[in-house]
């Protein structure tokens, strides 16, 4: 199966080798026929600690690292 990636947003880099990525997605509400946006925040691996705030990275899937991290940064958008 293969792995999911996703872009975000950084939002955090106040952690050592990790960062907070927002990830938002559009979709039409089934009734409403009005488009949505809902947005998710996941915690990456940033083994270089090279990625700020602000800046569009690519994540992708991987096993997990932390408790909370299961996703690493592919690279910047």
């Amino acid at each position: 199966m293969p792995k999911r990636i996703l872009q975000g947003v950084v939002t955090s880099d106040k952690n050592e080798q990790t960062i907070t990525v927002l990830v938002e997605r559009r979709f039409k509400h089934p009734l409403l026929q009005k488009t949505v946006r809902k947005s998710k925040k996941y915690r990456a691996h940033d083994a270089e600690n090279k990625f700020k705030v602000g800046d569009v990275v690519r994540i992708e899937e991987c096993a997990p690292i932390s408790k909370t991290k299961r996703w690493t940064v592919v690279v910047e958008a």
